[in-house]
């Protein structure tokens, strides 16, 4: 990729207007490697509940087993909140017109099939809204929901967003991932047969991994035929098993030297019609490292990288 192609830009051309993403987190989601379903104690990364001295063992989770769901009113009310308190925001601050609702937080397809699909039609009933993307794992999606959402991709634009991480399977296993890169290539075949839009998301810094690592899941990753793509730094928050290892001095966050690095030879690799959703990450939680507190500085960094790597950037 010799000029960056973003989201943005993908957007707009096809809408003829300003489109923003509205992120939503749906109370009651969680996901099987926090579950127990699949490994006990989340990704290391992941900031658990179970970490903090507020956690409640009593609260309610659902899972793709689940009979019934108490939570139902509840989740489309704080749907609802959320949705009518950003819309605001994004409209003053970007000037945006229409919206796709981001189901951003855990895996937002770990539930029974008639929850999901009255969350997901409950969001395209809003205003403006012209689809949804859907933040999941591959190893918690049903053959049922691609179906429906493919069906629904015919009226709606309709994103699912996986998260792959690395492509080496003993990467996989250091940070329990809890499932292997073959179950990503699988899934996302499925996903892509019908029709589906894909977005993946990498994650550069994984306990472990050198660049080459790290380059060689970009290029596994393209060879997935994704449409989009979310670059992030691996960072280290409170409450997580990561931060565990930071406090012991056995984890070392990656440099933002060697994060621009690899993003910017990342980006190199890219074919032309995958657009770039994320080229950093933050978090107000920070431990580590100290250059992920601030995403402005991060990204006057990154724009000065792609300009002297020879990347068009408008």
């Amino acid at each position: 990729m010799d000029k960056l192609y973003t989201f943005g830009k993908y957007l707009k051309k096809k809408f003829k207007t300003k489109v923003k993403k509205v992120p939503i987190s749906i109370p009651g989601f969680t996901c099987p490697n926090i579950d127990g379903t699949v490994a006990r104690g989340g990704c290391v990364f992941c900031e658990n509940e179970s970490f903090s001295p507020n956690f409640q063992k009593e609260k309610t989770y659902l899972n793709l087993q689940s009979k019934s769901n108490p939570l139902l009113k509840k989740q489309l009310k704080s749907l609802e909140f959320q949705f009518f308190n950003t819309i605001p925001i994004l409209k003053r601050v970007y000037g945006a017109k229409k919206f796709i609702v981001y189901f951003q937080s855990f895996t937002n397809t770990y539930a029974p099939f008639e929850t999901l699909k009255i969350l997901y039609e409950k969001a395209l009933s809003f205003p403006d809204v012209i689809g949804i993307s859907i933040g999941t794992r591959t190893d918690s999606i049903t053959p049922q929901t691609l179906e429906y959402l493919a069906n629904l991709s015919k009226k709606y634009e309709v994103w699912v967003e996986y998260g792959i991480q690395s492509s080496n399977n003993e990467t996989l296993k250091r940070i329990n991932r809890g499932h292997d890169f073959e179950n990503v290539v699988e899934v996302t075949k499925k996903t892509k047969e019908l029709g589906l839009n894909v977005c993946g998301h990498l994650i550069f810094g994984l306990p472990g991994e050198n660049q080459k690592e790290m380059l060689k899941s970009v290029e596994d990753t393209i060879n997935l035929n994704i449409d989009s793509i979310k670059f992030h730094p691996l960072y280290v928050t409170d409450n997580t098993l990561l931060a565990n290892d930071y406090k012991k001095g056995l984890f070392n966050p990656i440099s933002e030297k060697e994060y621009i690095d690899t993003l910017i030879k990342s980006i190199k690799m890219l074919p032309q019609n995958i657009s770039i959703q994320r080229m950093t990450a933050g978090s107000e939680n920070l431990l580590a490292p100290e250059w992920c507190k601030n995403k402005s500085v991060q990204i006057s960094h990154i724009t000065q990288a792609l300009k002297k790597a020879g990347i068009k950037i408008n």
